[in-house]
């Protein structure tokens, strides 16, 4: 498990630094962090990970035992201090596999590497005194206060369960919340191009990859027991695309045909376009057409332009281009030219806290409404590119009828010439799927407008 090359821990502290105090997101943290040290052997990173996403995901919970057990309360402990005591805490309730004795001794060495000798008596005897009482650790009441319960059972923030509360039951919350912290696999698409889901299923389970079906679409696999994608040939040989399965709704219910000109205003890193550009491909070649589809993926910056070439070129696709572009200011040159425009707008990601546990405690009412009046001035101004008859797909990854619903009545009411064809609120899964939301616009044809 410990490397003589690099004390695992110590990266764990430093990631967590990076993301609680100094407000970066995990992923990212994470995934450099790995790339630094990438001769780190599959067990190494996956503990890393594990220790990492893990104490970022019970947080809460992780305080609230913290809180009973030490006479200095987390929000006042040194940060490092506060972080190497949360991953100890982890560690004790959640890794079997970790003697008690070797998580409080990691967590006092490293106490004392950072230079907090005179606390590591402290750090020591408060994990000590936890290691002893997990199992009499009492939750609060859940008949009393539902609110307090699901937010420390959970971890998740009172105000997201009290948002959720106007739309949810809290039977329908709580699950909600159970699925968030199931392991969930990661669910690809095979690429047509470069190969089929028998041969790539069996490539896969070929180098000992857990691998299954979806049950429903027949491109779609789940993975499990893998290193990192980095790692996994097909990948980068573009064979597949890893994208949840909430979100290849937007392209399977658009339904591009032979000949469409498709418009993705927010596309970074291209999921969506390139699912788009790829069942264009199949129905050119199903209707045996002439007729040849174009893609375009755009998004606002240089940075999330190259990620979205970078995979464009990996998966080999032609029928398919990038731009860079301000989705708030309108571009005449597109106005009623694309047969479909994906608006998948920024929006507060409370549908993936599954996977990125640190939304929860970054993000903020005051956040949620800033991104609202952001989807709203794109929509008003994304819409003007569909041509009549053509349709708009709006979609975000949240369950936040503010973000969604509301979106939709509203767009309807300034945008009579659309009509709404499908609406649907996806709800987390049991780590299947993310919650996700899409609704599909079409804009009336230009003999409906005359009438």
């Amino acid at each position: 498990m410990q490397d003589s090359r690099v004390n695992l821990r110590e990266l764990v502290l430093e990631a967590l630094l990076a993301v609680t105090r100094d407000r970066e997101y995990s992923h990212i943290v994470i995934r450099n962090i790995l790339d630094k040290y990438q001769y780190l052997d599959k067990q190494e990173r996956s503990f890393f990970k594990r220790v990492c996403q893990g104490t970022l995901e019970h947080m809460i919970w992780i305080d609230y035992v913290l809180n009973q057990f030490s006479k200095v309360k987390v929000n006042k402990m040194k940060p490092q201090i506060r972080c190497i005591l949360r991953m100890g805490v982890y560690e004790l309730r959640f890794m079997d596999a970790v003697p008690a004795s070797a998580t409080c001794n990691e967590a006092v060495k490293l106490a004392q590497k950072k230079g907090f000798q005179n606390l590591k008596g402290f750090v020591n005897g408060v994990l000590r005194s936890i290691s002893r009482n997990l199992d009499k650790i009492v939750l609060p009441d859940k008949n009393q206060d539902m609110l307090n319960y699901l937010s420390v059972a959970y971890s998740m923030p009172e105000w997201i369960l009290e948002l959720w509360k106007s739309t949810y039951s809290w039977d329908q919350i709580e699950e909600i919340l159970q699925s968030f912290l199931v392991d969930a696999p990661v669910s690809i698409r095979v690429n047509p191009l470069k190969t089929t889901r028998k041969a790539l299923k069996k490539e896969l389970q070929d180098q000992q990859i857990e691998v299954w079906e979806h049950e429903q679409l027949p491109g779609v696999l789940y993975l499990k027991n893998y290193d990192s994608l980095a790692r996994i040939s097909a990948f980068s040989q573009g064979k597949f695309y890893v994208q949840d399965v909430s979100s290849m709704q937007v392209a399977i219910s658009a339904d591009p045909r032979p000949g469409d000109y498709v418009l993705d205003v927010c596309a970074a890193p291209g999921g969506k376009s390139i699912h788009m550009a790829e069942l264009l491909l199949e129905a050119e070649k199903r209707q045996r057409s002439d007729l040849k589809g174009m893609v375009e993926a755009r998004d606002l910056t240089e940075y999330k332009v190259s990620l979205i070439q970078e995979n464009i070129e990996r998966c080999g696709l032609p029928n398919i281009r990038t731009a860079q572009a301000d989705a708030r200011i309108l571009d005449k040159g597109q106005v009623e030219r694309a047969d479909i425009v994906i608006a998948d707008l920024p929006c507060s990601g409370l549908g993936v806290l599954g996977r990125k546990a640190d939304i929860k405690y970054r993000i903020t009412r005051e956040d949620i409404k800033q991104l609202c009046r952001l989807q709203r001035e794109i929509l008003h101004t994304v819409q003007q590119y569909v041509k009549a008859g053509g349709i708009l797909m709006y979609s975000t990854c949240t369950i936040n009828p503010e973000e969604n619903e509301n979106h939709v009545s509203w767009f309807l009411q300034e945008h009579p010439q659309f009509q709404l064809e499908t609406q649907q609120q996806i709800l987390p899964g049991k780590g299947r799927n993310d919650g996700f939301f899409l609704a599909k616009l079409r804009k009336e044809s230009k003999i409906c407008q005359k009438i």
